[in-house]
């Protein structure tokens, strides 16, 4: 491998004192004030949430919630995964399925709960179509299907990604051995699958345990540690040290929840040779899991129909005029569309500084020969641990007082951190599979590393660093547990903007914020998807 150069040295500790000013030092803050009290650094903190009944009472309500959602999301999940590979379902079904479940990631948790308000309430577009109220949509019942919502996406890409390394010629050769169903089923499917099942499960819980969007929309009287933390730091009587407490009770079970994942990587396997082996045709099965599919997606997006439907009628659900009149407020409101401005700033600097230092950490770490270059992985791990609330949390105690205090940058900052793990991973994961020989070869011609690096390596891995760019621009758009204690009346995004409008019940507004982040985030989809595809042509 080449040598060290001194521009690779810098880059690196550019990297490692981004992360250890605005990741490390803001977490040792917290834990620091989470023992603060009037007599000095003490339990003291930690043994008065635990004798708090509300604050006990929420936990137990998240974790079981929470463990819910993630039994629900995973078989889910894995049916429509299992169709899509172990099936001869139709194949625009297959394909129609692997978009539309990932829709709902394009929109803010919070907009779920008021699309479920809108959709099962009383006068809700479902409750209308059916004639009947489904369910109680405030507390338990609707946090399970907010939560299954927001959980199902994800959960799904992880299970289908894994299904790619399942052989399919052992099913079949499993059914001419003589087994029966269900052993086949254990053996070829269950067993190479059990990693990747065990990861979205922790995954949905982590999800669902750390979210704030959907609790503050239909959380009701049922109180979670989300809704909880919030209270605690912006209630009539802020309490910081209280807040720091419940935000260290938050972190353990995500960290619990990324050992476990660790843990379960013993289960997955390395397949050297796939082989495309058809799977025969079964009537029953290949109907059966089509229809199944349809069902489940369609009916997960069945409830976002309502907010493309209200802010066109006069007064939905009593006056079904048509009217633009809805639209043409917001998008004549100066504060309206000033706020979406912002988004679109915050994402914007997001994702070009956020794939930037992505980028650049996994390059020195897959492709440079730095001692220390593995303390990326770790940054990489804990980033991941971290719930977006405890980071907001850790900030505001770390730079109150400060200039960057209620400032863009720290938004951006912020997000950059919270989402810097999977954009990582990708480049990671693309820079790993190059020859690594490029940069030796570039050297013994005279180029320096960096214009090696700008000539060949980032050419070639020019589509990853495109969904990267996607990445970081559709979460910044859509986050709020990670920026709802930072924002200010200046730097308000539609996400927190959606949090306030709450209040007035301004519901028209919502949907329609709603509706140009759903729209913004599906061009820049779109946009990178049809970049892939031009440079996978090219290549």
């Amino acid at each position: 491998m080449h040598k060290v150069k001194p521009e690779m040295r810098v880059i690196f500790i550019l990297i490692v004192l981004l992360f250890a000013v605005f990741l490390f030092i803001p977490l040792v803050v917290l834990l620091i004030r989470s023992l603060e009290n009037d007599q000095g650094f003490t339990l003291t903190n930690y043994i008065d949430v635990w004798s708090n009944r509300d604050l006990t009472r929420s936990i137990l309500n998240s974790v079981k919630v929470s463990a819910l959602t993630a039994l629900i999301t995973t078989v889910l999940g894995f049916i429509l995964a299992y169709g899509i590979h172990c099936t001869n379902v139709y194949r625009p079904i297959k394909g129609a399925v692997r978009i539309l479940v990932a829709l709902p990631m394009l929109l803010p948790t919070i907009t779920y709960g008021f699309a479920i308000m809108y959709s099962f309430g009383n006068q809700g577009l479902i409750t209308r179509i059916t004639g009947r109220n489904w369910f109680e949509i405030y507390g338990f019942n609707g946090l399970l299907l907010g939560y299954v919502i927001y959980t199902l996406p994800p959960a799904f890409l992880l299970i289908h990604n894994a299904f790619r390394y399942v052989d399919r010629k052992f099913i079949i050769v499993s059914r001419l051995m003589g087994d029966g169903t269900l052993r086949s089923f254990k053996n070829t499917v269950l067993r190479p699958l059990a990693g990747a099942l065990g990861g979205a499960l922790i995954l949905s819980f982590i999800l669902s345990f750390t979210d704030f969007g959907i609790p503050a929309s239909v959380g009701g009287t049922y109180e979670v540690v989300a809704g909880q933390l919030y209270q605690v730091m912006l209630g009539s009587i802020p309490d910081f040290n209280q807040g720091a407490v419940v935000a260290i009770v938050m972190l353990i079970p995500a960290v619990f929840g990324i050992w476990l994942l660790q843990a379960l990587e013993k289960l997955n396997f390395h397949v050297d040779k796939m082989a495309d082996t058809p799977l025969p045709k079964h009537r029953v099965r290949d109907t059966s899991f089509g229809i199944l599919s349809l069902v489940v997606v369609f009916g997960m997006l069945s409830i976002f129909a309502v907010m493309f439907i209200a802010p066109w009628m006069n007064g939905y659900p009593y006056d079904l005029t048509f009217t633009f009149k809805h639209v043409a407020s917001v998008l004549e409101s100066g504060d309206l569309t000033g706020v979406y401005k912002h988004s679109l700033w915050v994402a914007l600097l997001t994702s070009v500084f956020g794939t930037l230092a992505a980028y650049a950490a996994a390059l020195l770490n897959v492709r440079t020969n730095l001692r220390w270059r593995g303390i990326t992985d770790t940054i990489s791990m804990i980033t991941n641990t971290v719930p977006g609330m405890v980071l907001g949390i850790s900030y505001l105690l770390f730079l109150n007082g400060s200039s960057l205090k209620g400032t863009f940058t720290i938004l951006v900052l912020c997000n950059i951190v919270h989402l810097f793990t999977t954009p990582y991973l990708m480049a990671k994961n693309a820079l790993s599979r190059m020859n690594p020989s490029w940069e030796t070869t570039g050297e013994l011609l005279g180029d320096s590393w960096l214009r090696t690096v700008r000539r060949v390596v980032l050419p070639n891995s020019a589509a990853t660093v495109v969904e990267m760019f996607g990445y970081f621009f559709v979460n910044a758009m859509v986050t709020i547990s990670g920026i709802i204690f930072l924002v200010s009346a200046q730097t308000s995004v539609v996400a927190s903007k959606i949090k306030e409008l709450q209040h007035f019940a301004k519901f028209n507004e919502i949907f329609v914020l709603s509706m140009l982040i759903f729209a913004t985030n599906l061009m820049i989809k779109v946009l990178c998807e049809v970049l892939q595809r031009r440079r996978a042509v090219r290549r």
